[in-house]
């Protein structure tokens, strides 16, 4: 059986993946599955960055507004639905591709995730309610005193990630920091991992005029729709959260635009730090990505 190949686009929000992704899937023939955890679900669209109907139709997209931000979807079951899918693909085929902002979902397809224990629905609401009654920095607070390790590694500006490293030390008395790095499964297929990179100033460029454009899109019409479900997960999302907050009369709609552009440099950095973490990634410049990377994998693959 000839070899089988994963090729992982990774990089910032508005850096350009979804181009690539496209550009490779049309010069090898091959599928893209997206692991940008924001674009699963069908009831966001403008604020996600979907891709448009004619970039969807250029190329055979999976995992892309699949769910709704009513069920219940985290990223054990994407790796689960994602690894079921390759394995599947590669019975008659040798190449995929996976794209997304979201390092989790990127890593548990490519490397597996670490094992933790189950958690009673008791503690998990438990720590929900704390978020909306004290708020974030109770649980940043709280974990600090019970796994300070995991301050080091967590997004704490992300409450999912906060409360998921909370639920699992009040489930097994273990930091959730103990957990991680253990051994994980092999897969059955090479990774290649292409990440795009901008200069800094040039990628806030970006991200300031992607905004822009959902605006003049109908950003904010399409968060007033979402309004009565701003307490579920997947809408604590940048974008949404930011215009929840106007709608409520916390801010001006100026404001809220404002602090989509920021906290959108702040998710482009966060994904920075995690990325430079990774090992074995051939970087590419974001004005040369396609050529550059068709160039290291006509040489890479057999």
């Amino acid at each position: 059986m000839s070899p089988k190949h994963l090729i992982s686009i990774i990089g910032p929000t508005a850096v350009g993946k979804t181009s690539l992704a496209i550009a490779i899937s049309r010069h090898f023939k091959a599928p893209i599955l997206s692991a940008d955890s924001r674009q699963f679900y069908k009831e966001m669209t403008i604020g996600t960055a979907v891709p448009t109907p004619a970039e969807l139709a250029t190329a055979p997209h999976h995992f892309i507004q699949h769910k709704s931000i009513h069920e219940s979807y985290n990223v054990g079951d994407f790796e689960k639905e994602a690894i079921s899918f390759l394995t599947d693909h590669f019975q008659k085929h040798d190449i995929a591709i996976l794209v997304g902002g979201s390092g989790l979902y990127t890593d548990a397809v490519c490397h597996g995730l670490d094992h933790f224990p189950n958690v009673k629905s008791e503690i998990r609401n438990q720590l929900n309610e704390q978020y909306q009654s004290l708020g974030l920095k109770s649980l940043q607070e709280e974990l600090a005193q019970v796994d300070p390790h995991s301050l080091k590694t967590l997004d704490l500006n992300n409450p999912v990630r906060v409360i998921r490293a909370l639920e699992v030390y009040k489930a097994s008395g273990k930091p959730f920091s103990s957990f991680q790095n253990r051994s994980r499964p092999s897969r059955p297929f090479n990774v290649h991992t292409i990440g795009i990179e901008a200069e800094r100033d040039v990628l806030y460029e970006r991200i300031n005029k992607r905004v822009d454009l959902m605006v003049e899109m109908g950003l904010e019409e399409e968060a007033l729709s979402l309004l009565p479900f701003k307490n579920l997960n997947a809408l604590n999302t940048v974008g949404y959260k930011e215009l929840f907050s106007f709608f409520e009369g916390q801010i001006s709609l100026a404001e809220a635009i404002e602090d989509i552009k920021k906290n959108s440099r702040r998710f482009a950095k966060r994904q920075g730090t995690w990325n430079r973490k990774k090992s074995d990634v051939i970087w590419v410049p974001y004005t040369e990505a396609k050529e550059k990377s068709l160039h290291y994998l006509e040489a890479s693959l057999p």
